[in-house]
Parts: C-alpha cells; structure tokens; sequence
C-alpha cells in the first residue's frame, strides 16, 4: 500500500512508498510516469544517509 513520506513538505512536493519484498517510490504528482524500485536493503541504507546528513 503506497504512503506519503513523513519528509513530504505540506506545498504538495510529495514522494509516495510502497514497502513490502521490494520498496518502490514515484512522485505524488506524476504518479503515470511510474516509480523506482529499490531492494530494502537499498532503500534502509539510503534511508539511513539521509537521517545521518540531516
């Protein structure tokens, strides 16, 4: 089920994620361009980055 990330800014810059076997992400406002996948080891390193440059 896909979720609006909590790092979302409130003027509708969304990024929507989906998280199960693979993590898939794409854009709130163009959601027909489709999304990226990611493994969820990927997507929790990258995750972690970004908390760490926070």
């Amino acid at each position: 089920m896909w979720h609006k990330s909590s790092y979302s800014a409130a003027q509708g810059s969304c990024v929507e994620v989906a998280e199960g076997r693979s993590v898939l992400v794409r854009d709130t406002q163009n959601r027909p361009l489709g999304h990226i996948d990611y493994s969820a080891r990927a997507w929790a390193s990258f995750v972690q980055g970004v908390k760490h440059h926070a």
